[in-house]
């Protein structure tokens, strides 16, 4: 008799062996039944996701390269193309990382259970740690702000920042944080026509949010003639700035995914894990976005 022979269990019913040395009852497949020991082991191995952190080294390839371009092209001290070729391997790495991550975590169908806790609980610290290497990535532009305040100041570009366009964006995103929030709760709740209705709320605030940003920025260089290139100030505003609008951009796409998977009822009270990490990463970038409007528009108005 073979391993996977049909054998009657000890209530009467047909079982076979699952693979594993357990019997699961005829007709059923093994990761719907029992304690989940098998697949809770698999999905342990399997599910420990590497892509954030190959996200996060691509990353910090891509700022550490654009850094060493612009200290190159300053002090003559190292060639500006080492930096633009290490740069542009970040970027390869950064965007393959989160290919990876993506369709790793967010597009395999997945409507049977979630698995082990582990599994998600894996998702969500290697997320933590990718967003803990994010926020060294925007304290390093933070700092080089910081140094350009030590100097003279205010600077002879410095144009009119703080106005009704940069209030009303940031109030769109932290209404967009706060419908993301009240989504997942509706999705742990399994109510899903208030889940699909805050989510799709949140994809709309954020594409507005960009939209507003992309004004701001024709308004800056139209109108002001206040440019990327307009002093050590406008760097650092641009610089920063502009970080944050790829990481919404990032964030945009992400939410898009979970809208996408939403309508096709992949996602349940026990099936969270894509919606609790793009729910992290999307906080996070709400958080950035205030202490930015506070340092860089308020702080640049006194």
């Amino acid at each position: 008799m073979g391993s996977g022979g049909h054998t009657p269990s000890s209530d009467g019913h047909a079982s076979r062996a699952d693979g594993s040395g357990h019997r699961v009852p005829e007709g059923q497949a093994p990761e719907e039944y029992g304690d989940h020991r098998g697949r809770g082991d698999h999905d342990e191995h399997d599910h420990r996701s590497r892509w954030p952190l190959v996200a996060a080294a691509g990353a910090a390839g891509l700022y550490g390269g654009v850094a060493i371009s612009i200290f190159g092209d300053v002090t003559d001290l190292l060639p500006s193309v080492i930096g633009i070729a290490l740069a542009v391997v970040g970027a390869i790495v950064l965007l393959a990382g989160v290919a990876g991550w993506v369709g790793q975590a967010f597009l395999p169908p997945a409507r049977g259970p979630q698995g082990s806790p582990t599994s998600r609980e894996s998702y969500v610290s290697t997320t933590l740690l990718f967003l803990a290497t994010d926020v060294s990535t925007f304290g390093a532009l933070f700092v080089y702000y910081f140094f350009v305040r030590i100097g003279t100041w205010p600077p002879e570009e410095l144009p009119p920042l703080l106005g009704s366009l940069v209030i009303v964006n940031t109030a769109i995103l932290v209404a967009s944080s706060v419908t993301f929030h009240y989504a997942h709760e509706a999705l742990e709740d399994d109510d899903r026509r208030r889940f699909l209705g805050l989510l799709g709320a949140t994809l709309v605030l954020g594409l507005v949010f960009l939209a507003g940003q992309a004004y701001e920025y024709y308004e800056f260089v139209a109108a002001e003639g206040f440019t990327l290139t307009s002093g050590v100030f406008g760097t650092a505003f641009f610089g920063l700035t502009g970080l944050h609008g790829f990481h919404v951009a990032l964030g945009v796409g992400a939410i898009a995914v979970l809208c996408w998977r939403a309508l096709r009822g992949h996602y349940g009270p026990d099936r969270d894990t894509s919606v609790a990490t793009v729910s992290l990463y999307w906080h996070f970038v709400d958080a950035v976005w205030l202490v930015l409007v506070l340092v860089l528009y308020v702080g640049a108005s006194v």
